[in-house]
């Protein structure tokens, strides 16, 4: 029987590309999503990838999430926390609601999601954590004071889960994408999104399946001795 991986986030984007770079690798993925139905059914039809719609900032609903997943396909042995939002603004005009929604999803969200399949994982002496983090993590970025701290934060989540873990055969591990050429990142102004690749050494946008590819190694076998490591993606930007 193929190991269960949960891809929180997992229809669209990054997620996505995550999700199907895992079923291709022989796993029985279960991808998660917060809101969009469409997109969803869209990504279950052309993927054969079950969904499951749940918010990730809420535990109860996240613990029930990941129960109607194991009900369906068995105990998750693999998790990638990949999950985000953004509410970007200049700290002088950040909201205190706009700071705690990127809090709870990109930070208490990746807490709602391991969470509950830890005790399992400890049990049966075997799991894989994977968090998406990002490369504004690792070096801050203007008008993202919240998403930075989170993904900041995510780093320092491997880092202690991979201590904690280790012994019981678990794996946590983080992955930092630079600027990656996802609908979000195609839907800025072109001259903004000039600005971007200016800064980039390598000249262009990852690709989403780079990252994937990431992730894909991480969950293996292979990488059974990696643990509590970041694995920066993002063509020379930044060197974490």
């Amino acid at each position: 029987m193929s190991r269960v991986a949960l891809v929180t986030g997992g229809s669209r984007g990054i997620g996505a590309a995550i999700s199907k770079a895992l079923k291709d690798a022989g796993y029985t993925v279960a991808a998660s999503y917060a809101g969009n139905d469409e997109a969803a059914a869209k990504f279950t039809e052309e993927t054969g990838i079950k969904t499951y719609k749940w918010n990730v900032a809420d535990y109860a609903a996240s613990k029930d999430g990941i129960a109607r997943v194991e009900a369906d396909l068995g105990p998750i042995e693999i998790v990638v926390a990949n999950a985000g939002i953004t509410r970007d603004a200049p700290f002088h005009r950040m909201t205190p609601e706009q700071w705690q929604e990127v809090i709870d999803t990109n930070l208490t969200g990746v807490f709602n999601t391991i969470h509950p399949v830890w005790p399992g994982m400890r049990e049966r002496k075997f799991g894989r954590v994977v968090v998406i983090s990002s490369v504004n993590g690792q070096k801050g970025q203007f008008a993202q004071v919240n998403y930075a701290a989170t993904k900041a934060g995510d780093i320092g989540i491997v880092r202690s889960l991979a201590q904690e873990g280790a012994r019981a055969g678990i794996t946590a591990n983080a992955v930092c994408p630079g600027y990656i050429a996802t609908e979000m990142v195609m839907a800025v102004p072109e001259k903004v999104r000039e600005s971007i690749i200016a800064q980039i050494p390598a000249g262009r946008l990852g690709e989403p399946e780079e990252i994937a590819r990431c992730v894909a190694f991480l969950v293996s076998d292979d990488a059974s001795f990696i643990n509590g490591s970041t694995i920066s993606a993002n063509g020379a930007q930044f060197f974490g």
